[in-house]
């Protein structure tokens, strides 16, 4: 065979890689793969997914890289997005809890409370849309009022909508990855209600895709990021189920879960035959006639009385 084959690593590189190459922090790159900015492509080996080299080499060769690549991914706190508004932090909050700002990421501080950050870029534009000034001066519109008197506060259920955009995508046309980024994002027991088979389940953890770690597993700030990362009302619920008892369909038409395989039959095992009885050991002063020489008939009794026939 001619030429050669370019190795996998020389053709793509990981994700760690990929981001010191974009000067981007690893936060940045993620949240880039997220919005669809970076393209990726998964790793035949199962470790993740990589770069093309060539999606990089596309990157670079972008108008004002990197600073321009930086600045999409550039992401804006309360008090910072407050002021690239021209709000003040209260207003921003009212609005991001009555849920008009969809936050792209969160973390726990040191104090375990949730900080929710949001796309500097988006909050630039929603500030210069002229249908959103009543919401900027002047008193908070009643709907925004009532809503923060019944404590509304819709951060979770927008970051999670949002973040299901970004599992679908990198699903792809894969109804398994697609069935797993849904389930991810429902209470173990909703998902378990929906996908009944044990085996279908196990096959769903293996397509699982990684959410966001807050804390050491078990640990409280863990506990509190998972449960903002879990639906929670009704309706929302009702729709991650729906869309996973659909999508399964599809995966089982498509491509069944692997299950072990069947048992053989056991093989019938004759019964042994009985052992022949044994002969009774003869008397003493007496012979057994070999068994080469069967006496039969009249000839046979004969011989035994001693009454051979003579010529």
């Amino acid at each position: 065979m001619s030429g050669t084959i370019a190795k996998p690593d020389r053709l793509t590189c990981a994700a760690s890689r990929a981001a010191r190459e974009l000067d981007l922090k690893r936060s940045e790159f993620e949240l880039a793969v997220n919005l669809g900015l970076i393209r990726t492509v998964p790793d035949e080996g199962g470790g993740g997914r990589r770069v093309a080299r060539a999606e990089l080499d596309r990157l670079r060769a972008g108008d004002g890289f990197p600073d321009a690549l930086r600045e999409r991914v550039a992401t804006a706190g309360t008090n910072e997005g407050a002021k690239l508004m021209g709000v003040t932090p209260t207003r921003f909050t009212s609005l991001a809890r009555f849920g008009l700002l969809v936050p792209v990421r969160f973390y726990l501080n040191r104090y375990r409370t949730v900080v929710w950050l949001y796309l500097a870029e988006e909050l630039r534009q929603f500030a210069t849309e002229e249908s959103n000034v009543r919401l900027l001066t002047g008193r908070a519109p009643a709907e925004v009022r009532e809503g923060l008197k019944a404590r509304l506060d819709r951060r979770p259920r927008n970051w999670r909508g949002r973040h299901i955009g970004f599992l679908l995508r990198q699903a792809g046309d894969d109804p398994w990855a697609h069935a797993a980024a849904v389930a991810c994002l429902l209470d173990p027991a909703d998902a378990a209600e929906v996908v009944e088979d044990p085996y279908e389940r196990d096959h769903l953890n293996r397509c699982r895709p990684r959410l966001p770690a807050h804390g050491a597993p078990g640990s409280p700030a863990a506990d509190r990021a998972q449960e903002l990362m879990t639906a929670s009302e009704p309706d929302e619920v009702a729709w991650f189920r729906a869309d996973l008892a659909h999508t399964m369909e599809t995966a089982r038409r498509r491509h069944p879960a692997p299950r072990p395989a069947p048992e053989p039959a056991p093989q019938h095992v004759p019964a042994p035959t009985s052992a022949p009885e044994p002969v009774a050991a003869p008397a003493e002063g007496r012979s057994v006639p070999p068994e080469h020489t069967p006496s039969h008939g009249l000839l046979g009794w004969l011989r035994r009385r001693g009454r051979w026939p003579t010529g």
